[in-house]
């Protein structure tokens, strides 16, 4: 199973390095990562992770700027495709199909062929231009998944809210993630 991870300069980038770290112990997984110039600054300022580390956590990695990649082309199998966190300028691009960089047209592409593409849409408050971009995703194949965290769970630490979301995230692919602990009823 193929799956694309994108990860933009939105706060959150913790999001997508713990999905990193999901996915790199299921030996089923092939993940590709595209990050953003800002993700660069984002992992250095947010993080105590080097931006090596993070792309040593994916099985392939590809620059933002070669459209001629694997995964620039639907009959590249893929499972889908994640974006975490999804800054609202990559959202846009997503709504409007502007593909002028890898992770867009990957994107693009996951919508076109309709795969999954799960945004984990990072901005507070939001206008009413994201919620529209927002909307026009999603009524395009996308599935919006802001990070917003669910207190059933108890979380103790930043890094339980971080799991419960990588959790929901996984969940797409029917893949199980141990630290996350859905609702079950009561």
């Amino acid at each position: 199973m193929r799956i694309v991870v994108g990860i933009t300069g939105a706060s959150g980038v913790i999001i997508g390095i713990r999905l990193l770290e999901a996915l790199r112990g299921k030996s089923e997984c092939e993940t590709h990562l595209v990050l953003s110039p800002s993700a660069e600054r984002t992992i250095r300022e947010e993080t105590d992770y080097t931006v090596e580390q993070v792309l040593g956590l994916a099985d392939v990695t590809h620059d933002i700027h070669n459209l001629g990649a694997s995964i620039a082309s639907g009959s590249f199998r893929t499972a889908g495709m994640v974006v975490a966190p999804c800054s609202m300028k990559t959202l846009a691009g997503i709504a409007s199909g502007y593909s002028e960089n890898l992770l867009l047209r990957a994107a693009d592409v996951t919508l076109k062929e309709r795969r999954p593409l799960i945004l984990v849409t990072r901005e507070a408050p939001l206008s009413g231009i994201h919620l529209e971009n927002m909307l026009k995703a999603h009524r395009n194949g996308c599935t919006i998944l802001p990070p917003v965290p669910a207190f059933y769970s108890r979380p103790q630490t930043v890094l339980d809210v971080v799991d419960q979301i990588v959790g929901r995230i996984l969940g797409y692919f029917d893949l199980a993630y141990e630290p996350y602990r859905p609702w079950c009823g009561g």
